[in-house]
C-alpha cells in the first residue's frame, strides 16, 4: 500500500497532467481561425471552452491534492494488475475497426469493434467466455443498434461523410 504522501504526489501529478493537457489544447486552439459563423461563434470556440475547463479542472485537482489529497477516496476495486488478454481483445476490436472501416463501412466495422471489446470486458470481469452463439448474436446486434444511428446522424443530418457499405448513405 502506498503511503499517504506518495498518494498525494500521484494525485498532484495527475492534476498537473490535466492542466498541461488544457494548456496544450489552448496552444492548438490558437491556430484555429476565429471568424464568427452563423451562430456568432467561430470554429475555435469549442476548443477554447474545452481548454479552459480542462485547465480549471487541473488547477482544482492540484489544489485538492496539495491541501490534503482527494478526500473520502474509496479503495480501488478489482485486481492489483491489469488483465492483458482483455487488453488484447479491446485492442483487436479497435485495430479491426481502423483496418476495415473503408472496406465494410462504418456500421459493420464499429459493430465488430463493439463485439470484440465486449468479449474482452466480459473476460476481464471474470465472466466465462460465451459458449452460446446467442450471446455473440446479441452483442453483434447491440453493436449494430449503436453504430447505425450514429452513422445516420452524421451522414444524413450533419452531412459528414463516413465510409458506408453502399453509396446510398443509409448503410
Amino acid at each position: 500500500m502506498a503511503s499517504r504522501t506518495d498518494s498525494k504526489l500521484v494525485q498532484a501529478l495527475v492534476g498537473a497532467g490535466v492542466l498541461m493537457l488544457g494548456v496544450a489544447l489552448a496552444a492548438g486552439a490558437i491556430s484555429i481561425p476565429a471568424a464568427a459563423g452563423y451562430g456568432g461563434v467561430g470554429p475555435n470556440f469549442l476548443p477554447w471552452v474545452v481548454a479552459v475547463v480542462l485547465a480549471a479542472c487541473g488547477v482544482l485537482m492540484v489544489r485538492e491534492a496539495l491541501t490534503g489529497g482527494f478526500r473520502e477516496l474509496e479503495e480501488p476495486s478489482g485486481a492489483a494488475t491489469g488483465w492483458w488478454p482483455g487488453l488484447v481483445w479491446v485492442s483487436a476490436g479497435m485495430l479491426a475497426n481502423a483496418a476495415l472501416i473503408t472496406t465494410i463501412g462504418f456500421i459493420l466495422s464499429c459493430a465488430l469493434c463493439y463485439l470484440l471489446a465486449v468479449q474482452g470486458m466480459r473476460r476481464a470481469s471474470g465472466q466465462a467466455a460465451p459458449s452460446a452463439p446467442r450471446t455473440l448474436l446479441v452483442d453483434a446486434a447491440t453493436g449494430l443498434l449503436i453504430a447505425a444511428p450514429v452513422f445516420w446522424t452524421f451522414t444524413q443530418f450533419l452531412a459528414i461523410n463516413l465510409p458506408g457499405l453502399t453509396n446510398t448513405g443509409w448503410i
